[in-house]
C-alpha cells in the first residue's frame, strides 16, 4: 500500500506557503538582463556580418 506525503506532492513543509511572487521576481532579475544581452548580441552580429 502506498501513501502520499507532502514531499510527493511538492508542497514542502507543513504550513509553508508557495512563494510564487518571489520566484517570478528572481526569474525576472536574471532573465530580463539575459534577454537584453542576447538582443544586443544579435544586433552586433548583424552589424558584424552584414556590413
Amino acid at each position: 500500500m502506498t501513501s502520499t506525503t507532502d514531499t510527493d506532492t511538492g508542497q514542502g513543509a507543513a504550513g509553508e506557503r508557495p512563494r510564487t511572487g518571489l520566484m517570478v521576481l528572481a526569474w525576472a532579475w536574471v532573465g530580463l538582463p539575459f534577454a537584453y544581452g542576447v538582443y544586443e548580441l544579435l544586433l552586433k552580429l548583424t552589424q558584424l556580418f552584414a556590413g
